[in-house]
């Protein structure tokens, strides 16, 4: 059955008719009653056979709040919102993806399917949602932040990950136009006059910005632009098109740190390409993302375990994703495999790999993945376990191990206890800058938030922007829990207490002890009115305060 049939029956199935209204209304007081959730939805199944889903709760949620006949009742929220993880760091992520498109690099590990942008299968859950929609960008967040609202997310506050091979390769009036498009789903206008269907794909440049301006103040506002490139393609003249763009954090994919096994696997750039370009997006303010790869070709476990040490010798990414490689037969690797010049490793063999270095990962660092979200069914040989990350941490807990990264520290739901939260400031040299990871953390290591203060030096790469001349570079400031809507309250959660305004004088104390006399912030599009608010003025690509 085609996807689309798949989402279509899915909505007949679970279409709320006035009975299983009434039964969710039943169903949410007892709830409120202290009744544990999905008990209750076991006890009361349907008659048409199944039962009730979470999403039929919230809507029905949603309903009573609307119509007067229910106070908003954020416990009971939380206890039938839908995957609660998805919005525990703090904000809402939205995933979209580029229209398929030629890219530069010829790697040998990289699926190709003229469906996809570059290295996607089509039966991945965000490409799938893409297909679906035809790459269309205002389609794709719109139906995504719809989705959302109803399995119960706040969404006003929307970290936009954009995907699709190399973002840089595609035409710039492209990437201004799809760009324009998602923040108009995001500030909920159709159609711009200079979004006409005949100029489908061109945007005039000046009108990037007045969407931007839109956007500071809309019901969903962005707290973050991703998009992934590779290493080389990377410099002075990008850098600023990506501040244009309002772009805050970048991936890339460094792969491996032997040229060696860059050049047998064909990545098109060597490690000194990742060394620069990971110096520039530092010394530019941007949040730094690099995937790493073990099994390529060439590689053996001990090779890897070696590799992975390099990333913090200058590299020192905020975030990684690891990124296994696994053998598919629509990529060029699968012909060496038949040659038998390749064995992808063992479930077991990665476990081991990765339960070895994970714990080696500093406290700054967060692992967002630790594998493709790859179905099995396109697996040929080798890992075919998508719970990978899973299976890592129970081998761990068997060690008596623990991995101390960003992800794993965070508070997510916990309490947070103001009087006990203590500050603390990491200080490490990535390149020629130093970094401070300042942060507030409560007992047991739990991670409430933290800014990322870095210090340049003289030899620290020219950017060639005046707003960053002579400026100490705040990098990123995020408080973690649950995501909550802008102005909420909630008690014990670390969101909306002032830890952000906290951080940034301890940060700009810092940068002032330091011989700073100027701060510049990489502020989204969405978050510019929380800095202004704190003393920040406009530059042309940053928001700079003078201390």
């Amino acid at each position: 059955m085609e996807f689309t049939e798949k989402r279509k029956l899915w909505k007949k199935i679970n279409a709320l008719t006035p009975q299983k209204m009434e039964l969710a209304h039943r169903l949410l007081e007892q709830i409120r009653a202290g009744g544990d959730v999905m008990a209750l939805i076991r006890r009361h199944p349907l008659a048409e056979g199944g039962y009730l889903n979470k999403a039929a709760l919230v809507a029905a949620y949603k309903e009573l709040v609307d119509s007067g006949a229910m106070e908003p009742d954020t416990a009971l929220l939380e206890k039938i919102r839908m995957k609660p993880m998805r919005t525990l760091s703090g904000v809402t992520t939205v995933t979209v993806l580029t229209k398929p498109y030629p890219c530069p690099g010829k790697c040998i590990f990289c699926p190709t399917d003229v469906r996809m942008p570059k290295s996607y299968l089509p039966d991945e859950p965000g490409a799938m949602r893409a297909l679906e929609h035809q790459f269309d960008p205002y389609a794709q967040v719109q139906n995504r932040i719809r989705a959302l609202k109803n399995l119960g997310h706040p969404t006003d506050k929307i970290e936009l990950l954009i995907l699709g091979g190399t973002w840089s390769s595609y035409r710039r009036d492209y990437q201004e136009w799809f760009i324009g498009r998602c923040f108009d789903a995001m500030n909920e206008l159709e159609k711009l006059p200079s979004l006409e269907p005949q100029r489908q794909e061109l945007l005039d440049s000046s009108l990037l910005p007045e969407i931007h301006s839109i956007n500071e103040n809309a019901a969903h506002r962005n707290v973050g632009l991703v998009i992934e490139t590779r290493p080389d393609e990377i410099n002075p003249d990008e850098i600023k098109w990506l501040r244009h763009l309002g772009v805050t954090k970048v991936q890339m994919g460094a792969q491996s740190f032997n040229d060696h096994i860059l050049e047998i696997n064909k990545r098109g750039h060597d490690v000194e390409s990742t060394r620069q370009a990971t110096a520039l997006l530092r010394a530019a303010g941007f949040k730094i993302v690099l995937h790493w790869m073990p099994n390529l070709l060439g590689a053996t476990p001990t090779a890897d375990r070696e590799d992975f040490a390099q990333l913090w010798n200058d590299f020192c990414p905020d975030e990684i994703k690891i990124y296994p490689n696994q053998l598919l037969a629509n990529a060029e690797l699968y012909e060496y495999w038949q040659r038998g010049e390749f064995q992808p490793y063992t479930t077991d063999e990665l476990v081991q790999l990765i339960a070895d270095i994970k714990p080696s990962i500093p406290r700054y660092c967060r692992v967002n993945r630790v594998i493709r979200d790859i179905p099995s069914n396109n697996v040929v040989e080798g890992n075919r376990r998508t719970s990978l990350r899973q299976d890592v941490h129970e081998e761990m807990k068997r060690r008596g191990t623990r991995c101390q990264c960003v992800r794993c520290r965070e508070v997510k739901n916990k309490t947070v206890e103001l009087s006990s939260l203590q500050l603390d400031d990491h200080v490490y040299q990535a390149g020629k800058a130093e970094e401070h990871f300042i942060s507030f953390n409560i007992a047991e290591d739990g991670l409430a938030g933290f800014i990322r203060l870095s210090l340049p030096s003289a030899g620290s790469p020219d950017t060639g922007i005046s707003d960053l001349a002579g400026a100490a570079l705040i990098r990123e400031v995020h408080v973690y829990g649950q995501s909550l809507a802008v102005g909420a309250e909630k008690s014990g959660a670390a969101q909306h207490v002032g830890l952000g305004t906290r951080l940034l004088e301890e940060a700009e104390r810092v940068a002032k002890q330091n011989g700073f006399e100027k701060l510049a912030v990489i502020a989204a599009v969405g978050t510019r009115g929380y800095y202004l608010d704190r003393g920040f003025e406009r530059g042309e690509y940053y928001l700079v305060k003078k201390i």
